[in-house]
């Protein structure tokens, strides 16, 4: 593109922003960022890490949980894995919080406690990868860098009617996403842009009328933008079996344990059961229970990882004694909303006692 017009679609599009952006408790707005505050590295680092694979309504109220109890990388650093797994609880993908523990100790230990300043430095942290590298080191740093994030495919592949299908367009879009990226400002281009495409440029229906770069729209100008960007045909999403088992004490507590150190789920707390993953189906019977009991079914529940469906067979025993088993955790189910429970085990757990996480203390 013409530098000239890249100049000009970037400032009109920061005049936008200017007057439209979202109001996010992560964000300087515009306005403070001119009168010379600068970001906080560090909640711009959190609030990245939170978003990947997350919509930015789940994520708010976990950002003002972390920040208050965490309020920056020092603190962090001093949090043990268990007590940061614990508050990430239900937000999924649980390998970012497992690396929000591991780049804050190596922010302390090799960078004296200060985030790096660029997007090649900062690819060196755990857990950050080519998108938030970038995001940070533009937003914070203000490193004139292409940032593309999904909203930003989105547009971009729109305003230049890109025809190949994702993922191979990626590499275009990043170069068109550098081609247009301002040396002033790059860090409030960047997220014009994605709020351009949560806002304006939606998967459906985009209200091309109100957005301020329609008259550079290739695929508006050819009628239709929901063509794009081009997607190569999903491969079907497998389904995995496995056995969820809920012991009750008699005073109503719940038996937990801890799940292994490696793999999908790697130590968070979860109710007994069958040994499934990604690639193999687990036993859905009752011969995979933990010990003898009086188990009876009560029903299947589903959930949807990235890569594969599961579908546990609940089953639940009342009455256990608390000396039974040989490993884990007898949890109050008032206490259960403190614990490091992913969503799929919540789901085992309330078809098991529906009434469950009505008593817990911390839910989202």
């Amino acid at each position: 593109m013409h530098h000239l017009i890249a100049n000009e679609i970037s400032s009109r599009l920061l005049d936008w922003y200017g007057v439209h952006h979202r109001i996010l408790p992560w964000r300087l707005s515009p306005s403070d960022q001119l009168a010379g505050k600068k970001p906080d590295p560090y909640a711009v680092w959190l609030s990245e890490i939170m978003l990947q694979q997350t919509t930015v309504e789940a994520v708010k109220s976990y950002y003002y949980t972390f920040i208050q109890r965490w309020p920056n990388i020092r603190a962090m650093a001093a949090a043990s894995e268990d007590e940061i797994l614990r508050a990430w609880a239900g937000l999924g993908y649980y390998s970012r919080a497992r690396n929000l523990k591991k780049a804050a100790d190596a922010i302390m230990a090799k960078h004296g406690g200060r985030f790096p300043e660029t997007a090649a430095a900062l690819k060196t942290l755990p857990g950050i990868g080519d998108y938030t590298s970038a995001a940070i080191a533009a937003i914070a740093f203000g490193e004139p860098i292409a940032v593309v994030d999904g909203n930003i495919e989105r547009v971009i592949a729109r305003l230049y009617a890109i025809a190949t299908p994702l993922p191979a367009a990626k590499a275009e879009i990043r170069q068109r996403m550098g081609a247009l990226t301002p040396e002033q400002r790059p860090g409030d281009f960047a997220q014009a842009m994605m709020d351009l495409g949560a806002m304006i440029c939606t998967p459906r229906r985009p209200a091309c009328s109100l957005c301020p770069l329609n008259r550079d729209c290739a695929a508006l100008a050819g009628h239709d933008p929901e063509l794009f960007p081009v997607k190569a045909p999903k491969a079907e999403r497998p389904v995995r079996t496995g056995a969820a088992f809920v012991a009750i004490a008699d005073d109503g507590a719940i038996l937990l344990q801890k799940r292994q150190d490696k793999g999908l789920l790697a130590n968070m707390s979860e109710v007994p059961g069958s040994r499934w993953s990604a690639r193999l189906d687990g036993d859905t019977s009752v011969a995979a229970a933990p010990f003898p009991a009086q188990w009876e079914h009560v029903g299947v529940i589903s959930h949807i990882f990235t890569h594969f469906e599961l579908r546990l067979s609940v089953y639940r025993a009342r009455n256990v004694a608390r000396s039974t088993p040989a490993h884990g955790w007898w949890v109050k189910q008032a206490q259960l909303g403190e614990e490091a429970l992913p969503t799929v085990m919540k789901k085992a757990i309330a078809a098991a006692l529906p009434e469950a996480f009505k008593q817990g203390k911390r839910q989202h």
